[in-house]
């Protein structure tokens, strides 16, 4: 191996500087991509739900969704405007503030947690796919069913449990593995059909009974009390929720920057996700509420109100609305799969291993373990509380976040040798102490501390929502405090 080679034996095809040729993406682009990470089951349950445990006050949820996704909008230009212009992914800018040693280990957090939320995401997928699979199955023959075939379990799962998530691993393996350009396409078409489908699902509420439907949701319109000082806590709490749904895609929101054409394009894009959250806010409480005053609750008791979208599928009792809703309900839910989990698994793995991974190698990698978790998701990570330590893991993303921003804005004044980036040599500007910056490493590591306090201490779990943002700011003043001089 030559000098050369083991200077730069950091650098990889999949991480250096982007082609110009393919920084393409447009603010049309992001708008697509932040559709896509809003568009799923979670949040459609998670906007349906913020409204119903604030009773329908509209001015608590709407006000605070804007408010939550301002502060989303704010981070993600801190983080993604280095990448956008030098063209790196969130893992090899992450060498800059860290040392090449720190962000190898730090980064690849990132993605163990990518993985394990992808192996969960995946056993849900399957079992929508096992819903459509068992309709099918019933059109045909009911009595298919009982038969002892489909009543025989394996890690309890029986045989449509298994066929479905060989289905969902193949199918998302072959699609998310080819290539960042082509997962472009998949999350802009993805965009598009989910919204589709949602419009589809809002006229088949609307015209089961137009006046119903309208008159039940023009009542929650409520923006009675609107300077009223008691819906400030609530507004906070609604703010901080939102922006915590969208924190696992902050930290790495440079991996998808870095292919965005214009800064210009970059602002454009990321304030679409308000536009987006007003869309799909619209869409999922007339839904909710309609289909609810149209099947005859009236919303008289919120709390058996349902909330998610296979649950109300459910109580219309129609096999065709529900095969189609199933259909936009995968699609939704693999596309957000792919920008929220894969991608940056991607990244980071390939990160860790530069010299012997690259993108079809770190898929691979990443659909293996993800299928393992799911087949043992029900039976014994989902009993086991393992949410929890995942969750701990992702404390790490506030801080490190913080630490990032500190450090090129403040420190580096926005500059950064995209040489040195790649290099293990002795003399580069990144080796630091053998590749650690210990000043970022130790204000990472007491960011982590506030940040998983809000898990683990009983009386600082009211602070969850604001964990990531809690620990980024502590990384944050403590960093530029270290390094200032």
């Amino acid at each position: 191996m030559n000098q050369s080679k083991v200077k730069y034996s950091f650098s990889n095809w999949d991480l250096v500087t982007v082609n110009p040729n393919f920084k393409n993406w447009n603010w049309k682009d992001l708008f697509c991509f932040w559709g896509v990470n809003i568009q799923s089951v979670i949040g459609f349950s998670l906007i349906a739900s913020l409204y119903l445990i604030y009773d329908l006050n509209t001015f608590v949820v709407f006000f605070g969704t804007i408010f939550g996704s301002l502060f989303v909008y704010l981070f993600c230009n801190l983080i993604g405007k280095p990448s956008q212009k030098f063209g790196i992914p969130f893992v090899v800018l992450l060498r800059s503030s860290l040392g090449f040693k720190g962000a190898k280990f730090f980064g690849l957090i990132r993605g163990l947690v990518g993985i394990f939320l992808f192996g969960i995401q995946t056993y849900f997928l399957s079992k929508i796919l096992v819903y459509l699979i068992r309709i099918f199955i019933y059109l045909i023959d009911n009595s298919l069913l009982e038969r002892e075939i489909f009543l025989t379990f394996l890690m309890g799962l029986n045989l449509i449990d298994w066929i479905s998530l060989l289905i969902v691993i193949i199918f998302q393996t072959a699609l998310f593995s080819v290539g960042i350009q082509y997962s472009k396409k998949i999350v802009n078409y993805s965009a598009i059909i989910v919204y589709i489908g949602m419009t589809l699902f809002f006229f088949v509420v609307l015209l089961s009974d137009v006046k119903t439907s309208s008159t039940a949701f023009m009542q929650i319109l409520n923006f009675q009390n609107f300077l009223d000082i008691n819906n400030l806590a609530p507004l906070l709490t609604v703010a901080g929720t939102i922006f915590a749904y969208f924190s696992i895609i902050i930290v790495s929101f440079g991996d998808y920057s870095r292919y965005v054409k214009r800064k210009e394009d970059l602002n454009k894009g990321n304030l679409s996700l308000i536009l987006n959250l007003i869309i799909f806010s619209f869409f999922s409480m007339f839904i909710v509420i309609g289909s609810d005053a149209f099947l005859g609750q009236k919303f008289s008791n919120l709390d058996r109100i349902f909330t998610s979208p296979t649950d109300i599928i459910g109580k219309f009792d129609n096999i065709q609305i529900t095969i189609v809703v199933l259909l936009f309900i995968i699609v939704a839910s693999a596309s957000t799969n792919l920008v929220a989990n894969y991608i940056p698994s991607q990244y980071s793995l390939i990160n860790f291993l530069p010299s012997k991974l690259n993108f079809k190698s770190a898929s691979y990698l990443i659909s293996f373990f993800g299928l393992i978790i799911a087949i043992f998701w029900l039976t014994i990570l989902s009993q086991i509380g393992i949410l929890s330590f995942i969750d701990t893991f992702g404390c790490f993303f506030g801080p490190l976040s913080g630490v990032l921003v500190a450090d090129y804005y403040l420190i580096k004044k926005e500059n950064l040798s995209n040489k040195d980036i790649y290099s293990v040599d002795i003399n580069s500007t990144y080796y630091y102490s053998g590749g650690w910056h210990i000043k970022a490493i130790y204000s990472v590591i007491l960011g982590f501390i506030f940040s998983a306090s809000t898990i683990w201490n009983e009386n600082l779990m009211f602070l969850q929502s604001y964990a990531w943002i809690t620990g980024a700011f502590i990384s944050w003043i403590t960093y530029y405090l270290l390094a200032k001089n």
